[in-house]
């Protein structure tokens, strides 16, 4: 596991913030009808996040959900994405990630995102039900940092578009991602026409390939084809590498980056199977604790 991290999501979960948001609650609301709501979460480093839910009477775990680069919680594929989980019976809790939306914060491109990974979940389990991670692109990595921090009591990890390393992209949309993310320039555009801040540094932490090799619980990879960003070569190189003795590879026909509509059957068959393997963990041996950020 990710060692230190797991401490700081666990001693920085903020329940004051219900006087402040009497949404939140300790479970989901109990009528005859589907309901949404929205709520704040609070990150263990100080960050209040924007966060959306979906439930249903009859789920049988929650999902929670993270976009990637530029989306958000009201994003329409996220919601596409978020109705159709609950169609198949899940609880779900989004968040505009930091830096995103309504939320506080700059982005950091998937590295400190898994704190607000970490506010979702103890959120998440609130409910008593299974929780299990679906990330996309950029919120697919911090999914997988969480996961890498030692959280056993995941039901599983569902990375969808994730690249294997940080790298410069040899697609053109994948390098326009890079010059908006590292030049001062890129950053004001991604502020004014995006609606995304920035954090003017980044540390270049574990990539996902190696995160993976530090996760036990059951982990499901799902990628597209027909991704202009990341090429199926990277969803081979963290299926290889990854250590958890339950993986599943889903390289899906016709599919595009991230929450794209043919990823849906996709999604929801992964975590079927996740559900289907899910087991308290036992630690793999080649699992050693790591640092992946400060």
């Amino acid at each position: 596991m990710i060692a230190g991290r797991k401490q700081a999501y666990e001693v920085g979960y903020s329940t004051s913030q219900k006087a402040r948001h009497p949404m939140l609650r300790e479970a989901w609301p109990g009528s005859a009808e589907d309901r949404d709501s929205s709520e704040a979460l609070i990150t263990a480093d100080g960050v209040e996040l924007y966060c959306r839910c979906w439930s249903t009477q009859t789920a049988r775990a929650v999902v929670v959900l993270a976009h990637g680069f530029a989306g958000s919680c009201d994003h329409i594929a996220v919601v596409r994405q978020a109705e159709a989980l609950r169609a198949a019976g899940f609880d779900v809790v989004s968040y505009d990630s930091r830096g995103h939306g309504r939320s506080e914060g700059q982005c950091a491109l998937g590295d400190l995102e898994s704190y607000d990974i970490a506010a979702a979940v103890a959120r998440a389990k609130r409910t008593g039900l299974d929780v299990l991670l679906v990330g996309a692109s950029m919120g697919a990595v911090a999914a997988l940092r969480y996961a890498a921090s030692g959280d056993g009591e995941l039901a599983g990890v569902v990375s969808i578009s994730a690249p294997a390393k940080f790298r410069t992209p040899r697609s053109a949309p994948g390098a326009l991602v890079i010059g908006l993310a590292r030049t001062r320039l890129g950053r004001r555009i991604a502020k004014h026409h995006l609606h995304v801040r920035i954090a003017p540094t980044w540390n270049a932490p574990a990539f996902p390939a190696e995160l993976v090799r530090h996760i036990v619980v059951p982990v499901a990879i799902v990628h597209g084809d027909h991704d202009r960003y990341i090429p199926t070569s990277d969803a081979l190189a963290i299926y290889e590498a990854c250590n958890s003795p339950l993986r599943l590879l889903d390289l899906v026909p016709g599919m595009g980056h991230a929450f794209d509509e043919k990823a849906l059957p996709a999604v929801n068959n992964a975590l079927d199977w996740l559900l289907a393997q899910h087991t308290i963990p036992t630690p793999n041996d080649n699992a050693e604790p790591m640092r992946a950020c400060p």
